[in-house]
């Protein structure tokens, strides 16, 4: 890791472009994760106000508040689900810059409904809000890897494919800090608190183009190679030619390829027929699976309400969800380095025998957290206990084979695939 981050320091155009990037693709999906949790309350009461309001003083049902709240915390999945669909479409077509520019545009509208929602009384426009927000994630977190290891020399591309699940990391730490009730987290400033993805899209909106596209989108869809030479020497810098000399040659390769008919993009059902991709087919779907089941999920986007039934008042909850993702960049950071001496498989195992048994023992602590006062305290231990160990290996495991990730991202793979 010091060699790849010391290499790293010698480019500095991809060193600036994995900030930029960074700030417009992983970080917001962790901004959006964290920062719903701190907004619950303050959005169930605008919930109940807005209906009370509306049906003449008549109060929100329980159920109904509940499906209300429900929906707008899924309908941003949602969201993602179908930004991510298109995503592999819209690269190839109109090259991963300018979807990435677009997008911010998108996420700079959906974050406008959201800060608005309030002013107008309309929970309409939050939930328009969230799934706008929602289909830029999912076109963005795709994208956020694919185009830094495009952009990066193959001696960089799995360190700088790494730097993703640090900023999702890094986006959850902003939204506790940014949720506290000191900051944006009170009864009066939350929509501000919802309205602030808008920030790092827009911070991307102005960097990005003084960034080129990457290199191969270049050579092998516009067919310039001069152009990608030029990004390759603004990128990478002129101290290596023998780099940019060997990446040319792949990309030829790869290019002739494609003309003979050798390789081509695969679809869906040539996907599930083609026999030489179902051990990596079947690697990924596992991978992604596990992570949506792995319960991760639930102490992600009902933060609030599992701190809640383990027992702690609610004017401590921020700060305690603010220490469990401070918990997860940590050890986000100390996988990184421990992935180098035990692999991923040892970390990935590991990880979900240690959730597996701490779940358990949340289970029981939740059961029996009215027998003895410093019950709650052992439950609390457990969940900062099963944040660490998701992060140690299951959260940046899935996250190096694709970003599959919390949002279950549709993947678009392409091989090659010989004539027969």
């Amino acid at each position: 890791m010091t060699t790849d981050l010391w290499e790293l320091m010698q480019h500095r155009k991809l060193l600036q472009m994995i900030f930029v990037l960074g700030f417009g693709g992983t970080f917001q999906a962790g901004f959006q994760v964290s920062m719903i949790t701190f907004t619950s309350p303050h959005v169930k009461s605008f919930l109940n106000a807005s209906w009370t309001e509306r049906s003449g003083g008549l109060p929100l049902p329980p159920e109904t508040l509940t499906l209300l709240w429900s929906l707008v915390v899924s309908i941003f999945a949602l969201g993602g689900l179908l930004g991510s669909m298109a995503s592999g479409y819209l690269a190839a077509k109109y090259g991963k810059k300018r979807c990435l520019l677009a997008n911010n545009l998108a996420m700079l509208a959906g974050s406008l409904l959201l800060g608005l929602s309030r002013v107008a009384a309309s929970f309409e426009l939050m939930l328009a809000g969230r799934f706008l927000c929602g289909l830029c994630t999912g076109l963005s977190v795709p994208l956020h890897p694919q185009f830094l290891g495009e952009a990066s020399p193959k001696t960089l591309r799995g360190f700088a494919n790494s730097t993703a699940s640090a900023f999702w990391s890094l986006g959850k730490v902003f939204g506790q800090v940014m949720g506290q009730r000191e900051v944006l987290g009170d009864g009066s400033r939350w929509p501000i608190l919802m309205a602030l993805s808008g920030l790092p899209a827009l911070a991307q909106l102005l960097a990005l183009p003084f960034f080129p596209e990457s290199p191969p989108h270049l050579f092998l869809h516009r067919g310039d190679e001069e152009g990608c030479r030029k990004a390759m020497r603004a990128l990478w810098g002129e101290g290596r030619p023998w780099q940019q000399q060997q990446e040319m040659e792949d990309l030829r390769k790869e290019k002739q390829s494609q003309r003979s008919g050798a390789q081509r993009s695969l679809g869906v059902s040539d996907l599930l027929r083609e026999r030489r991709l179902r051990a990596q087919l079947f690697l990924v779907v596992l991978i992604s699976v596990a992570v949506q089941l792995s319960g991760i999920q639930a102490i992600y986007s009902y933060t609030f309400e599992v701190l809640s039934a383990a027992g702690f008042e609610d004017d401590q909850i921020p700060h305690l969800s603010l220490g469990l993702s401070t918990f997860e960049l940590l050890s986000t950071f100390l996988c990184s380095v421990a992935i180098e001496r035990f692999g991923r498989r040892v970390l990935m195992w590991g990880g979900y025998c240690v959730m597996a048994t701490l779940l358990a023992g949340l289970t029981l602590t939740l059961s029996l957290q009215h027998l003895h006062p410093w019950v709650p305290y052992g439950s609390l231990c457990l969940i900062f206990g099963i944040v660490f160990s998701f992060g140690m290996g299951p959260g940046e495991s899935s996250s190096r084979i694709g970003m599959g990730g919390l949002l279950l991202f549709p993947m678009q793979l392409r091989s090659c695939k010989g004539k027969t």
